[in-house]
């Protein structure tokens, strides 16, 4: 078979993608092996997948590939979430413009028809690119947080919850989406630093011509004010014990109250106090008794208790404000103000209201106190923990009661009802609600559904329907899973949820090791968004790179936990990467067109670099396992892109090639062909489709890589480890040096080793030989003259060719590599006689110090004797 020019990864993709799925390899049901268990964070069904899900999801499908290839029963979950408020936001978006449907002239039924079928739609892209990415995934358990199952799992645990006393519903201050037109929890505001502006308004005081001076940033609230606050040991205001203030713009009398809670050094030291719209001013309502008036309707518009400016968006009405009380003579300035402000998550241009608002809340503090102790004891472990380990105490050790409601159509509905008379009933099904209705008529089910994260913090456990089925085998067999890969972003929402769930309901971890990955990033350092246009589609760069290109691109740069800046310069390096791979297959098959008849052993010429690379890749091998426990990814792969494009491609190969024309032996052959298809094992796990590609065209197979098991690894011996570095040290010396003297590679050159190790030179002196084209290797004691001199370390290099040496030359580089030494082991005393260092650093880090002056001084003295030659 004729190998093309470069690797064409698209039919490759297609044509493994399906043989995988053919024999279902990737289809995991209980048996005797240990379980790898892995679970998707579920992506959203709003859209197609970005950047940091192609993260995501490449940092998973190598742990799991690696997994199944080292005898675990691999099982990966993938599925994908409802996202009740985004989802309902694009669903309202899209039946306005391609149908002209309100949602407000839909019934509820109707509604969720359509919602339905967007995800359908936009839940296969999804599945899609998964795909596309060559993510290893079981396609037979794929879940969705909406499925029946999983809707009857939801209610069961609301229900649990509420018997326990742990669900209560009530009025309270929570955050309000005005877009969205839903409560939101703390965790889904965002706060930003912004410049704002304080206005100074007066408000007059009830029966006399004196004003109080207040300062408040939102002028569109004052209609809602129900008291004016002052400190009590504020002497400017004391006379106003009381007496009462009338509101600008709706001419209200109000009572002035004292608190400590107001800072007399802030502003004007008065206190606008609008229980309604602030949840500082609503706590003082409820400590003062103070009267409570909503002046803000759903959508952020003014409702008519605002008396003016009703109906305008409160920005609208902010500058309408703004206008009156200047005309009126009742501001006084305007000044520049740095302030914080909440904006939502789910909709990022949106500031969030505090809003009074009967919701249903869970308390957490119970459930938070196993969720910390199981990480804080090393029960769950985090990568990198250095760095949230923090993150995830703080959330928990000040977690607060979580706002579950959300005021949608989407998504799992509150499985409570009401009677005529408000009674409520909370129950799995309607039917059952009805058997604790024991004033008889008909219920009316709350309107409300569950926040999101209130369904897929049952994820680990629901995908192997473990809450609605508790004992089946599945779920025995699989939870708790091994692994989770996430972003840190959703360190609290998801994570710690997660891990309450699982002691709760399970009594048991739902994962031992929490893996993240960093935020993808521009190369300028700027967040992906669809708004800035600077997040390249996924499917786009895979037609473009290649499925293997990108994976090796986005991993090579992303070390664990540190935000990865994105740049397709690594595409194009992992594009290199295939290439390099694809014509290292195509020299290797070339040799064996080639391959000389008679004996199988290997030929003395060739033993030191198979017995090298031998060595090598098991040290290789032993290094790579050691950084992927530890889930060092990237530093895996950056040694396995080492070991096989410098030391296979480069060297290896280099020094068994056989002479032009000439046959390769078998023996060096077979070993060759073994060497390779173990570099793409060790590859696999990250570039999946080459690897099984070359694997299968190296020769004829009856299995696949994608599940051959990974052999024990084994020792290495450092002698021969060293000798190979010393001999590529020694060859790109003596090259650089034939360079340097324009002595033209087919010119050959007399060598002459001056060395204490003269046996470890010979060992490899034939490889040497063939490598720096030298007819003739000797070893000496003493200086040759009317040579080229290279200095490596302690030895000494004469080379001797037909041209007459350039004596001055030859000095004027040694002097100047001599000024570098010097100057290098100056640094390396300078901070060898630092006593701090000393005496703080590791020992290890001393031992090298004095290593590298040890070398240095070797080297110095070697390139004086040779100048002293001269």
């Amino acid at each position: 078979m004729e190998l093309s020019k470069n690797f064409e990864p698209a039919l490759i993709e297609q044509k493994w993608t399906r043989h995988w799925s053919d024999k279902k390899y990737f289809n995991s049901k209980p048996d005797g092996r240990k379980a790898f268990t892995v679970v998707i964070p579920p992506p959203n069904v709003t859209g197609v997948l970005h950047l940091g899900h192609t993260l995501n999801e490449t940092v998973q499908d190598i742990l799991v590939r690696k997994a199944r290839m080292s005898g675990f029963n691999a099982c990966w979950v993938p599925g994908s979430d409802h996202a009740s408020i985004a989802t309902e936001a694009k669903v309202v978006h899209m039946l306005e413009k391609e149908k002209g449907i309100k949602k407000a002239d839909l019934t509820r039924e109707e509604f969720l028809g359509y919602a339905f079928e967007w995800k359908e739609k936009y839940g296969n892209i999804i599945y899609n690119q998964i795909e596309r990415l060559g993510c290893s995934v079981d396609w037979d358990r794929v879940s969705f947080t909406m499925d029946d199952h999983y809707y009857k799992a939801v209610m069961k645990v609301f229900t649990e919850l509420y018997n326990k006393g742990l669900i209560y519903r009530g009025a309270r201050m929570i955050n309000w989406d005005p877009a969205a037109k839903t409560a939101l929890s703390d965790e889904e505001v965002e706060y930003k630093e912004l410049q704002g502006k304080l206005y100074h308004v007066k408000y007059r005081v009830e029966g006399s011509d004196e004003f109080i001076v207040i300062a408040t940033q939102r002028p569109e609230t004052i209609m809602g004010d129900t008291a004016i606050c002052v400190n009590p040991t504020d002497e400017r205001y004391a006379h106003l014990a009381g007496k009462r203030v009338i509101v600008p713009l709706v001419n209200r009398s109000v009572p002035v109250i004292f608190d400590e809670y107001v800072d007399k050094e802030f502003g004007t030291g008065a206190l606008k106090v609008t229980p309604a719209h602030d949840i500082n001013d609503y706590n003082l309502g409820l400590k003062h008794n103070l009267e409570v008036i909503d002046t803000l309707n759903e959508d952020g518009t003014l409702s008519e208790a605002a008396q003016v400016f009703v109906g305008l968006d409160r920005f609208v009405a902010r500058k309408k404000a703004i206008a009156q009380l200047k005309e009126e003579g009742l501001l006084v300035k305007e000044e520049e103000y740095s302030t914080r402000l909440g904006y939502s998550q789910r909709n990022p241009d949106t500031v969030v209201e505090p809003r009074i608002s009967t919701q249903w809340f869970l308390k957490m503090k119970e459930l938070a106190e196993p969720a910390l102790r199981a990480v804080v004891d090393g029960d769950i472990r985090i990568h990198p923990g250095d760095k949230f380990l923090a993150t995830y105490k703080y959330w928990l050790e000040n977690v607060k009661d979580w706002c579950i409601s959300r005021q949608l159509w989407w998504g799992q509905r509150i499985p409570a009802w009401y009677d005529e008379q408000g009674n409520c009933y909370v129950a799995e099904t309607a039917e059952e609600a009805q058997k604790l209705n024991k004033n008889g008529g008909t219920l009316r089910q709350d309107e409300d559904v569950l926040d999101t994260w209130f369904s897929s913090w049952l994820w680990p456990m629901e995908v192997f329907n473990g809450i609605t089925e508790p004992d089946n085998e599945d779920f025995n067999y699989y939870y708790p899973t091994s692994v989770l890969v996430t972003g840190q972003d959703i360190i609290f929402f998801w994570v710690a949820r997660m891990i309450m769930a699982g002691f709760e309901f399970k009594k048991e971890k739902p994962f031992s090791d929490v893996y993240f990955t960093g935020m993808v990033r521009d190369k300028l350092g700027r967040k992906m968004s669809k708004q800035l246009g600077n997040s390249p589609d996924l499917l786009m760069l895979i037609d473009k790179y290649g499925a293997d290109a990108v994976r090796f691109g986005i991993m090579i740069s992303s070390p664990a936990g540190n935000d990865l800046l994105f740049d397709e310069a690594s595409l194009e390096q992992g594009r290199n990467f295939n290439n390099k791979l694809w014509n290292a297959l195509k020299l290797v098959k070339m040799w064996g067109a080639r391959v000389a008849d008679g004996s199988q052993e290997v030929a003395s010429t060739s033993n030191f670099a198979i017995n090298w690379f031998d060595n090598r890749l098991q040290e290789a091998r032993a290094q790579v396992d050691s950084l992927m426990s530890q889930f060092r990814l990237s530093e895996a792969l950056k040694t396995i892109y080492s070991l096989i494009w410098d030391d296979f491609c480069s060297w290896y190969l280099e020094w068994v090639k056989p002479g032009f024309e000439q046959p390769v032996e078998a023996a060096v052959f077979q070993k060759t062909i073994y060497f390779f298809e173990q570099l793409m094992q060790l590859l696999h796990p990250y570039m999946p489709f080459i690897t099984e590609e070359i694997y299968h065209l190296l020769q004829e197979r009856a299995d696949d890589i994608c599940i051959k098991q990974f052999d024990t690894i084994g020792s290495s011996d450092k002698t021969v480890l060293t000798e190979g570095e010393l001999l590529k040290n020694v060859i790109s010396a003596i090259r650089d040096a034939r360079n340097k003297n324009q002595i033209k590679p087919k010119e050959s050159i007399e060598l002459h080793i001056q060395s204490e190790a003269t046996d470890m030179y010979k060992a490899i002196s034939d490889i040497l030989a063939k490598q720096v084209n030298a007819d003739n290797i000797s070893y000496t004691q003493e200086a040759v003259a009317n040579t080229i001199v290279v200095t490596l370390e302690k030895d000494k290099f004469f080379i001797k060719t037909e041209k007459e040496v350039d004596t001055v030359a030859l000095k004027e580089e040694l002097t100047k590599e001599l000024e570098y030494q010097q100057k290098f082991l100056d640094s390396v005393l300078k901070k060898l006689s630092n006593d701090r260092f000393v005496q703080n650093a590791k020992p290890e880090i001393v031992e090298l110090e004095k290593k590298k002056q040890a070398d240095a001084q070797a080297r110095i003295r070697t390139i004086e004797e040779s100048l002293s030659t001269l």
